[in-house]
């Protein structure tokens, strides 16, 4: 299975608070992305750099992960599980963020596995497998921890 990225990973990666290299490599045929939504939000924090130095920091840094990791666009597919899910979390009164709800529809749409730091956002999701790079548990959503507690909470 795949691996999407998201922001999240990249900004701990960005910060110094997680190394990427023993994550990607190593792991065989999987194949990792970026979703345009998670490089919206990285365009984002350039855009918002006060100092132009930073902004060019970031800039080139982004421009480097654009290099190094193929993107998902939003395509029909996704389009489909975004709505299906929107509407799913709705009624249950779990909704997740608006950009967090296009990267797990994106992943039930493909396929795909998600790695991120926000479990707790991600976890509401019914079906979809998460990773955490920075070594806590994981899993499919909805799955308990051995202690019954739900994941991510």
């Amino acid at each position: 299975m795949d691996v999407l990225i998201d922001a999240s990973i990249l900004i701990e990666h960005e910060r110094g608070r997680l190394d990427l290299a023993p994550h990607v490599a190593g792991r065989g045929d999987r194949g990792f992305l970026l979703s345009v939504v998670s490089v919206s939000e990285l365009l984002h924090g350039v855009h918002r750099a006060r100092a132009a130095d930073q902004r060019n920091r970031r800039s080139a840094w982004v421009e480097g992960l654009l290099e190094r990791f193929p993107l998902l666009p939003v395509d029909l597919a996704t389009a489909r599980a975004h709505a299906r899910l929107w509407a799913e979390l709705a009624e249950t009164g779990r909704l997740i963020g608006p950009h967090d709800l296009w990267l797990a529809a994106a992943c039930l749409a493909h396929g795909l596995a998600l790695a991120t730091a926000n479990l707790r956002e991600f976890h509401r999701v019914p079906g979809l497998e998460v990773e955490d790079w920075l070594g806590r548990a994981t899993g499919t959503a909805g799955t308990p921890h051995p202690s019954g507690e739900p994941r991510g909470e």
